[in-house]
């Protein structure tokens, strides 16, 4: 399967180390070891960190054909704190390179006669209007091309309104617990947060996505599909940190569905590759098929 992934590639700064990340990129690494083409559209600066992501991204066997390098801008970077639990909080330095993102004439045309099964999009990246103009025309050149909206709120990173329009434009929205109870408030929807079911009809409703995710963590996540609403249990581990872990089970979600199969088993194989990477320090770590098999096999 062909997927284009469209957003920031920045670097984690968790303490002394930096870990090559970024929700789009962290999507691609994993949408790739699940054996699909993932092709990022991002930018990085001419600077040491730019040129080292190129490097290590080549080296997961991800194309760096519309990663653009722009002189000038500097590479973006996160500050992350991981609390007791592993869970990171993010200071996104911004403005960065991935924020000057335009594509032209010739890069839609050529994003065109790749002729991609899916888009992968968040939210941080679309805060400016240009960037979100730019992927809603993306969007517009291949209407055959399902949309996964992996919504990923950061703090001071997101609007409304961009929110609503990526929403509008999914074929799968991806939320977590909090982020479902925090959009609800802003939306004002009726019927408040009464409960995950709740929510998961009010925007499929509100928006037309075919399918509502909402993620819990080791709890597992809630899927409505067709109308019908799914609860899928969550895997017990000792979780090294949860960067990225969002974005494996993203990665895990898609595979699912272009394998045909239905929320149960989509949503537990997510959960799996989710709690793999969540078992493992850095948001790209190493991991195989044969551990998330192995946990499928003992939960």
């Amino acid at each position: 399967m062909r997927i284009l992934s469209v957003g920031e590639i920045l670097w984690d700064v968790i303490g002394q180390s930096e870990h090559l990340g970024g929700a789009p990129l962290n999507f691609a690494a994993h949408a790739q070891r699940l054996g699909h083409e993932v092709f990022p559209i991002s930018a990085v600066g001419d600077d040491k960190r730019g040129h080292r992501a190129l490097e290590l991204i080549r080296g997961l066997g991800i194309s760096t054909e519309f990663i653009r390098v722009l002189p000038g801008k500097p590479t973006g970077t996160a500050e992350v704190e991981l609390d007791l639990d592993g869970k990171p909080t993010f200071r996104i330095v911004r403005p960065a390179a991935y924020d000057f993102v335009e594509l032209s004439t010739s890069d839609l045309h050529a994003l065109h006669q790749l002729d991609p099964q899916w888009v992968y999009y968040g939210t941080l990246f679309h805060t400016s209007s240009a960037t979100l103009a730019s992927t809603l025309r993306l969007l517009q050149v291949l209407p055959a091309a399902k949309r996964f909206y992996d919504v990923n709120l950061r703090e001071n990173n997101w609007n409304l309104t961009a929110v609503e329009q990526l929403s509008s434009h999914s074929t799968v929205v991806k939320v977590n617990d909090w982020e479902a109870e925090t959009l609800d408030a802003s939306f004002d929807m009726e019927g408040g947060h009464d409960s995950i079911e709740g929510f998961t009809r009010r925007w499929a409703d509100r928006f037309k996505s075919e399918i509502v995710c909402v993620t819990c963590g080791e709890r597992g996540c809630s899927i409505l599909r067709a109308g019908q609403f799914t609860q899928v249990p969550g895997f017990r581990i000792v979780i090294a940190d949860t960067v990225g872990a969002g974005d494996a089970f993203a990665a895990g979600f898609v595979h699912g569905l272009s394998q045909g199969w239905d929320a149960q088993a989509i949503g537990r194989f997510a959960n799996a590759v989710g709690a793999v990477v969540a078992s493992k320090a850095g948001a790209i770590p190493e991991w195989s098929m044969e551990e998330v098999e192995a946990m499928l096999r003992a939960g």
